[in-house]
């Protein structure tokens, strides 16, 4: 069975070993047209680039773990080829067969010393069908939405920016719904959606399609603000399916029904051609999506009795149903499994169904096997034995040749002698027999003793076991309450450190306040509070930490960036007068003007740490100079004022002589 496949790639290991450090080297053979191309010591990069540049539908090796040392990097190689390259183990699945035996068996022969002939053996093997794809990722795709950047700690414009960066997330995700969308009702597949929302919009949104990675018509990439990241789903175990779909062979499929469906389908050799589950698919979908791998023999459940669903699975194949005498349990189901793999419990039960059934007829398959001549087809006479023929009966159909009529036996003359060498033959055998029960008696009582002597220690064991949990357990509770206080005396000693440092501070407050009581007192200086900066929290962290008041002189260490609102907190404190050294805003002098609180430029101070003291002369001199200038701004004011008012009446008569 020829495949017109275009390109082939052969691959076999000719130097080192994938597990080593260094990269092994390969013989490539390609089969182009019925002629091949050899290439010698070729490292991993650039058969990659080959096939790149080919573009072959299949690499053939005779061991996937020549191209990759695990699973993981096995991934990472898939991960690299062109959409629709698959990969070919020709040696099989899970049941493999030599290479040689292989060649042999399609008339084909090679030097097994010869890496290059191997690769060429491989390429031709897979050009007839023969070996399995190896499938790493699910028939499921993720595709993710998020953020292309971080929104970092923030500032003014924090939620301005957070707004447009959700926004940018929903809009991309709102582009590759409507995509999928689109394909879903085109190509038949399904798709799950998640979101999580945010403010102003997504943060990211998660879609999951239940098709492979190239029927899906999303792309990975990003923008400015959002970014889409497409990924296939790798499976848990690796699955290999047969190349000899072309040929519609009998199949065994197991089916679990319900809003998602479970499909396993195998061959008679039991090796796994399809595992899948889909959400919402419909009768005849399942009809043809389980045509493509065949014609199914039998259809089978993991319950009892038959599914409505099933039957008229069944009834659309005329296949015969298998289900188990009694329900398979869970731990069954697992353990059956457990060597292929599944992703969800809808294809574990049918998995299960499947295997159940093909466990059922492997007997009947091996006595096939080895009554029927090699050159007829082997799953045409097991189809037939399935369907209720016997062996012979299911040969001559499919050879059409009718098995020989067996002649009569005429039965041989026995003799008075023969008859008391029979009877003496029986009673032998009966005292043997009686003697064979006898020691199997003695050997039951032999055993019923030693079943009770390990029962009596069974209990003594139990007991002690017993007596040790309840210690364990006391010993558990004890260590419980033991890290229960230590966590509770570690936040004590928190909380104690926390209270020391707030006193510390406190007495360095009252200290300071002290050293400023004094100064008033002797009348060396007129203390000044000093604020660091021209802020809400300054001004408020000043007044509880040294008791801004009526009366007081505040410095403003850097006026920068006040506001009416800054400054009318400090008129509403009542300060007798605001000394800076640095430029106050238009808005904050202003405030200051109106509210009559003098705001002295340069005026010499003298400070010990946070603390400050001013000359009383020189204070009262700059509240002098302030009050003559604020006296002339006044006057100016009224005169303006003034002056506004006549303009106004002169327009208006203006106007009224008009």
């Amino acid at each position: 069975m020829l495949i017109d496949s275009g390109v082939i790639f052969g691959i076999d290991i000719a130097k080192g070993s994938s597990r080593a450090k260094e990269l092994p080297r390969y013989a490539v053979a390609v089969l182009k047209e019925g002629e091949i191309t050899q290439h010698k010591m070729v490292r991993l990069p650039h058969i990659l680039k080959m096939v790149r540049e080919e573009h072959p539908e299949y690499i053939a090796v005779d061991n996937i773990f020549e191209l990759a040392p695990a699973k993981k990097e096995l991934v990472r190689f898939l991960e690299k080829l062109p959409e629709g390259v698959r990969l070919v183990q020709v040696t099989g699945g899970l049941h493999k067969k030599s290479l040689l035996h292989l060649a042999r068996e399609n008339g084909l022969s090679f030097n097994q010393f010869d890496p290059n002939e191997e690769a060429e053996t491989c390429a031709r093997l897979a050009s007839m069908g023969i070996g399995s794809e190896v499938s790493l990722f699910e028939d499921i795709t993720k595709i993710k939405v998020s953020r292309a950047r971080s929104l970092g700690r923030g500032g003014w414009s924090q939620n301005r920016y957070r707004r447009k960066v959700h926004g940018a997330v929903r809009e991309r995700a709102r582009e590759v719904e409507a995509i999928l969308k689109k394909a879903s009702k085109e190509r038949g597949y399904s798709y799950d959606s998640r979101i999580s929302k945010g403010f102003g919009g997504y943060v990211r949104a998660e879609f999951t399609v239940f098709a492979k990675r190239d029927q899906v018509p999303v792309g990975s990439g990003s923008t400015a603000d959002a970014q889409v990241r497409v990924s296939s789903v790798v499976r848990d175990k690796i699955q290999y399916t047969s190349l000899k779909k072309l040929k519609r062979r009998p199949t065994i499929v197991g089916i679990d029904p319900g809003t998602t469906v479970g499909i396993a389908i195998l061959s008679f050799e039991g090796e796994l051609q399809l595992l899948k589950s889909i959400r919402g698919i419909s009768h005849d979908e399942v009809v043809k999506l389980i045509a493509e791998y065949g014609k199914p023999a039998v259809v089978a459940t993991d319950v009892t009795p038959t599914p409505g669903a099933v039957e008229k699975i069944r009834r659309s194949f005329n296949a015969v149903i298998n289900t188990p005498s009694a329900e398979i349990s869970s731990e069954e189901k697992i353990a059956l499994g457990r060597l292929y793999g599944y992703s969800n419990d809808h294809e574990r039960d049918s998995l299960a169904a499947a295997l159940y059934a093909y466990r059922s007829y492997k007997n009947m398959f091996s006595r096939v096997e080895k009554k029927a001549p090699p050159h007829l087809d082997m799953d045409q006479i097991k189809l037939y034995v399935i369907q209720g023929a016997s062996i012979g009966e299911a040969i001559e159909k499919v050879s059409g040749v009718p098995a020989p009529e067996k002649k009569p036996v005429e039965p041989p003359q026995v003799t008075d002698e023969d008859v008391e060498e029979r009877k003496r033959k029986v009673a032998e055998k009966l005292k043997l027999k009686d003697s064979q029960i006898s020691n199997l008696k003695d050997y039951v009582r032999e055993l019923k003793k030693d079943l009770k002597a390990k029962d009596k220690r069974i209990s003594k064991l139990e007991l002690k076991l017993e007596k040790m949990r309840e210690a364990n357990h006391l010993e558990i509770r004890r260590d419980k309450e033991i890290e229960i206080r230590d966590h509770k005396i570690s936040a004590l000693k928190k909380d104690l450190r926390r209270s020391k440092k707030s006193l510390k501070r406190a007495h360095n407050d009252i200290r300071k306040l002290k050293q400023i009581r004094k100064m008033e007192i002797k009348g060396k200086g007129v203390p000044v509070k000093i604020l660091p900066t021209f802020t809400r929290e300054a001004i408020l962290e000043t007044k509880d930490r040294l008791g801004i008041k009526k009366g007081d002189i505040v410095f403003l260490e850097d006026a920068s960036g006040g506001s009416t609102v800054t400054a009318s907190m400090v008129v509403e404190m009542g300060v007798r007068a605001v000394i800076t050294f640095s430029n106050v805003t238009y808005a904050a002098e202003d405030v200051f003007f109106r509210a009559n609180m003098p705001l002295l430029k340069n005026v010499r101070i003298q400070r010990v740490d946070d603390l400050a003291v001013v000359d009383p002369d020189i204070l009262q001199k700059a509240l002098d100079e302030w009050e003559k200038q604020a006296e002339i701004k006044r006057q100016e004011e009224k005169e303006k004022k003034l002056k506004h008012l006549v303009d106004e009446y002169r327009s208006e008569r203006r106007r009224g002589l008009a």
